[in-house]
């Protein structure tokens, strides 16, 4: 019984030790949590803030796609309720800047409609590792849903309970405020950056947001300050809508059928106290 007892707990102390994802050690430099963010969609009755998706795809088209694709978003989804909601006509205008190739067309290339897909910055892979130093830029299409983080445990636990979801977004704002120098006694190699959030703290990504890069249109889009922090948050909220644009209407949904089933077993109760009303127990 004893022996039975000292492997149970050796068991659990490794458990818990395996299920609380210390910092990681990476050449000698630990990374730090990545804090929850307060994110306007956060919870089950969180929404997009309009005016933030606009000022994240400011900053998503002024410096992301210079390098990121986005081939799974179609420029009317920006007029689509719920999102940016860009009005049609700006949106017609906005996609009529750019060129698509289109090979029934005389030169091969026509300019885009609302209906087509956001260009890619290459045409094809290598062209994009050749331009980027040998890395590959990966799309940005549903990178918010692709990219999270870790807690210890059981704090993880929690997020059952709280509908937490919002790791990408967490993530993307950590690492794009996360570039500073290097940590005495750490040498970065030529051609990458440090950053203290990205996993090995190395990434080819230059620093790409300074305070005051981008200027948001006053009154439009809300007033904010133009700080590298903000970019970030607004791009990651960005982000976040164009991996997953019916975030509000799938919480909808799960409320009206929680609702439902509220209303349903209350119901059901009823039935079988009618039913059993005259029965002897």
């Amino acid at each position: 019984m004893i022996k039975t007892k000292a492997i149970i707990g050796a068991l659990l102390v490794s458990i818990l030790f395996a299920a609380a994802p210390a910092a990681a050690q990476e050449g000698g430099h630990s990374t730090p949590e990545i804090k929850k963010e307060p994110w306007s969609f956060a919870g089950p009755f969180g929404t997009y803030d309009r005016n933030q998706l606009q000022r994240g795809f400011q900053v998503f088209r002024e410096v992301c796609a210079s390098c990121h694709g986005a081939r799974l978003m179609a420029f009317r989804n920006l007029s689509e309720p719920g999102g940016p909601e860009f009005t049609e006509g700006q949106v017609k205008a906005l996609a009529a800047e750019y060129d698509v190739a289109d090979p029934s067309v005389a030169g091969g290339t026509r300019p885009a409609v609302p209906a087509d897909r956001w260009p890619s910055p290459f045409a094809n892979e290598q062209e994009a590792r050749d331009a980027n130093g040998g890395a590959l830029p990966p799309d940005f299409s549903v990178i918010a849903k692709a990219r999270g983080t870790t807690q210890p445990f059981p704090w993880w636990i929690l997020n059952y309970f709280t509908a937490y979801s919002e790791g990408g977004p967490d993530y993307i704002h950590a690492v794009l405020t996360g570039y500073h120098e290097p940590p005495a006694g750490v040498t970065v190699p030529e051609g990458m950056h440090y950053n203290e959030y990205f996993p090995g703290h190395n990434i080819a990504m230059a620093p790409p947001l300074s305070d005051g890069a981008i200027t948001y249109e006053e009154g439009e889009t809300g007033s904010v300050p133009q700080t590298t922090d903000q970019y970030a948050r607004d791009v990651s909220a960005f982000l976040m809508w164009m991996a997953e644009p019916h975030l509000v209407a799938r919480k909808e949904a799960g409320l009206q059928v929680i609702a439902f089933l509220l209303l349903f077993a209350g119901l059901m109760y009823l039935v079988k106290r009618k039913l059993w009303a005259k029965v002897e127990h």
